[in-house]
């Protein structure tokens, strides 16, 4: 059994020390400084229940424009990889079905998150390893205003994580994310 408010915490310091902290999402700092971020554990496996807990944030989102963001965590739940890939993509169809395309989008991160092709000990995987299972909605329209204000080239994000990540190689990168479950 995981306790909800240390498992928030651990996201909490994952998010500003790894993707805040490396500058993976150029974006993050300032919504975590403006705490318009909201946590939320959800214990259940089911993907029944795991798509209604994302449809439930949905709505939450919907009537609270005051938070900009929301993670869904699974702690305890889903430790294999490829199960919870077939939950990103229930969760995508999800978006597509209600009528939430081009207002939500869904992020997902893992601990065992892999990239296709890459080998599981590859430093560029802990760009998206995480402390539990999450979706990670954004809102379409606050991403569109952050890519219109940002000063560099957007495209080039993803690619300069990877090396960042590749650069500090697969120890430091495994260490800092592990410092986040103390």
């Amino acid at each position: 059994m995981f306790e909800t408010r240390k498992c928030e915490e651990q996201t909490r310091k994952w998010i500003t020390d790894v993707v805040i902290g490396l500058n993976f999402c150029p974006f993050a700092a300032r919504e975590m400084k403006r705490n318009t971020v909201r946590f939320t554990s959800f214990e259940q496996e089911d993907p029944a229940q795991c798509l209604q807990a994302l449809l439930d944030e949905i709505q939450y989102l919907d009537n609270n424009p005051g938070t900009e963001t929301s993670f869904l965590l699974f702690p305890g739940r889903f430790p294999d990889f490829m199960d919870f890939l077939d939950l990103v993509d229930l969760a995508e169809a999800l978006i597509l079905r209600e009528g939430y395309e081009g207002i939500y989008q869904v992020a997902s991160f893992h601990p065992n998150y892999q990239f296709a092709g890459s080998p599981p000990d590859d430093p560029a995987n802990y760009t998206n390893r995480s402390p539990y299972p999450m979706l990670h909605l954004l809102r379409e329209e606050s991403v569109e205003q952050a890519l219109e204000h940002y000063a560099g080239n957007a495209e080039e994000i993803p690619a300069r994580n990877i090396q960042v990540s590749r650069e500090k190689g697969l120890i430091y990168m495994k260490m800092l994310r592990e410092n986040c479950l103390k």
